[in-house]
């Protein structure tokens, strides 16, 4: 494994509308509950300025550094990715400098030990040579203020095993690669609002077959990096039978081909614990943690 063993997202922390959420309890109740590895998702390019410098909130960044260190100290690793920048994805050489600037305020600032994820899901324009070329140039930015700090970069294609396909890394011998599985896509998603089409695909039942993960772990083992899943969940409008089979057979297959892993999430409507009740879904629990 990739040494970051089982984790959990805190989505909506730090990249949705709305106060930053985690608290010391958070960070305690994951640890206690079997967890080794929290992955904070911030959306950076909504608290940073337009044009040069491209200065980061002072509020905002503390907030996250705050977090990561606090998760630090509950024994914990912590992944600290920049997310939900669509705009770079949408017109790279036109936010390019922005997010190499960020990562260049980044790598000085975040707590020594944090692994940091280079961007979420690149998409759209951001493909092929394209993403090679500006994961090499942020990489390069993080090494300068570090040469040790573990780095996590994935595929294009939003972080499909398909994408590795395309990936070319520099030599590194501190990189982690990661993938996202959300497949069959039309079970995980089914009723999600966000997603033109989602409504029609309520129903859909998932027929227990292959995940499809081996692939991305045979490409690590060729190319000599560590695999993580960074993003694995179902949508709460799917049966939590349903939903937790799933889950379950997932997360024992990464760990069987030797990958570590994040649930997508904590508590949001893919959740696993239920912050109204302050309880884990006893199901979805019961799948990320038995043997």
């Amino acid at each position: 494994m990739s040494g970051l063993g089982r984790g959990i997202n805190f989505g909506g922390a730090f990249e949705a509308d709305g106060p930053p959420w985690p608290r010391d309890r958070h960070f305690a109740l994951v640890r206690d509950s079997g967890f080794a590895t929290v992955r904070l998702p911030v959306k950076w390019s909504a608290h940073a300025e337009a044009q040069p410098p491209y200065a980061i909130d002072p509020a905002f960044l503390a907030a996250v550094e705050r977090a990561a260190a606090t998760a630090l100290e509950h024994g914990l690793d912590v992944v600290v990715n920049v997310h939900h920048y669509d705009e770079l994805s949408a017109a790279p050489d036109v936010h390019a400098p922005r997010f190499l600037a960020l990562w260049r305020r980044l790598a000085a600032h975040l707590p020594a030990g944090v692994h940091v994820e280079l961007l979420n899901e690149p998409h759209g324009a951001l493909r092929g040579a394209r993403w090679n070329a500006l994961l090499a140039e942020a990489l390069a930015i993080v090494r300068d203020a570090d040469a040790e700090r573990p780095v996590i970069a994935g595929p294009a294609h939003r972080n499909v095993v398909a994408g590795l396909e395309e990936l070319e890394l520099p030599d590194d011998e501190h990189l982690v690669v990661t993938i996202h599985y959300y497949l069959p896509f039309e079970f995980t998603h089914q009723g999600a609002p966000w997603i033109e089409g989602a409504d029609a695909w309520r129903g859909t039942r998932w027929d227990g077959g292959d995940t499809g993960l081996a692939p991305a772990a045979a490409w690590g083992a060729a190319h000599g990096y560590p695999v993580f899943v960074g993003e694995f969940g179902v949508y709460s409008a799917v049966p939590m039978p349903e939903r937790a089979a799933w889950v379950g057979h997932v997360r024992r297959e990464a760990e069987r081909l030797g990958m570590s892993w994040a649930y997508w999430d904590f508590a949001t409507d893919f959740g696993a614990y239920d912050p109204v009740r302050g309880a884990w879904h006893a199901a979805l629990y019961e799948a990320l943690t038995r043997a």
